[in-house]
């Protein structure tokens, strides 16, 4: 069974995606809506086929940690976080230094 993200998701129809640092460079921008609800695979399968002018994003998106709300969900198989209208996807590539 998929396992429920976001219980403090806000009504809405959408999910939102912020990107982080290499991320923000490799999509172009800081954040975009997408639709709800859906399954962390899909989302981030969606996120590149929308950015496919934009060849790096696919590479940076394979290795960013990704947050649900403030919930890391490195250990989730992607396919069984479902994702609801009103939470918000971090999307965080790996940064240098500490």
């Amino acid at each position: 069974m998929a396992e429920a993200v976001g219980p403090n998701a806000v009504p809405g129809e959408t999910v939102r995606v912020r990107y982080w640092a290499g991320a923000r460079a490799a999509a172009g921008l800081a954040e975009e809506p997408f639709p709800a609800p859906t399954t962390l695979a899909d989302l981030l399968g969606e996120v590149v086929a929308r950015h496919l002018d934009r060849p790096r994003l696919k590479d940076v998106v394979s290795v960013c940690s990704v947050l649900v709300g403030d919930r890391p969900v490195s250990t989730s198989d992607p396919a069984n976080v479902v994702l609801r209208p009103g939470d918000t996807v971090e999307l965080l590539p790996p940064f240098a230094g500490g």
